[in-house]
């Protein structure tokens, strides 16, 4: 059974007055499936490189906050990325349902949203938490509906970071119906050779980044959250990962 989620509060570097970053721990109890056919898709060995393929391994709930999507409903559309500038990132999600062996669960809608390179989000601002003021525009928000493969696939600019927070993409997860199935993030691989080095921060650089490891949300594990990250600077990034939930 999972566990509910807390906050957590973080104090961020040297900075003179603290820094509330928002965080929900993750299920420490991980479901699994046996998978009656050998090829159906593992959450496990998609977005983690994990070589127990009989296995469908739910992806853990993280936190929807501090900036979930008003209405995401009103954002049908694959394109999400209206004005904002960055290197294009063509996310590939693959829905899997845990209590039907793995199964590619067709019909689902599927929610992300995401910063943009200077590490704001639309929809939200004028605060102290993000000065700039973006609550009456909706970028890099956007809903899909998985086809006949689970699948999803969106238009977008690879994320920028802010402070306390790695690279990330939250996702929420509904049956065809509306009820809410799984909310979880999306983590970036990191290293010499990965995206997220070639794209160094954007303008900001890397200088006071948190890495997964470090990260308040992914530091308690985040192999079945990592995704697979292709691509370059000129052509462009393709993401692709699959998530099981129960539906």
């Amino acid at each position: 059974m999972e566990r509910k989620s807390f906050l957590k509060s973080l104090v961020i570097g040297t900075i003179a007055a603290p820094v509330l970053v928002e965080a929900c721990k993750k299920d420490t109890d991980v479901a699994t499936t046996t998978s009656s056919s050998s090829g159906s898709s593992s959450s496990g060995s998609s977005s983690s490189g994990s070589t127990d393929t009989g296995t469908c391994s739910v992806v853990p709930t993280e936190t929807e906050g501090p900036y979930p999507t008003h209405s995401p409903a009103s954002y049908v559309r694959s394109n999400i990325t209206d004005d904002r500038t960055g290197y294009k990132l063509t996310v590939k999600i693959t829905i899997n349902n845990s209590n039907n062996s793995c199964a590619a669960l067709s019909g689902a809608l599927v929610d992300i949203w995401h910063c943009d390179a200077a590490g704001n989000y639309s929809e939200y601002g004028g605060s102290g938490t993000q000065s700039t003021n973006y609550t009456s525009v909706h970028f890099l928000r956007g809903r899909q509906t998985t086809d006949a493969n689970g699948l999803v696939t969106f238009t977008s600019i690879f994320p920028g970071w802010y402070t306390g927070r790695a690279t990330h993409i939250h996702v929420h997860v509904y049956n065809s119906t509306g009820t809410s199935l799984k909310v979880t993030q999306i983590a970036f691989p990191e290293g010499t050779g990965t995206a997220l080095t070639a794209v160094n921060g954007y303008a900001k650089g890397m200088t006071g980044y948190t890495y997964n490891a470090n990260d308040n949300v992914f530091s308690d594990g985040y192999s079945l959250e990592l995704a697979s990250v292709t691509g370059n600077t000129t052509d462009g990034f393709v993401l692709t990962i699959s998530l099981s939930v129960p539906a």
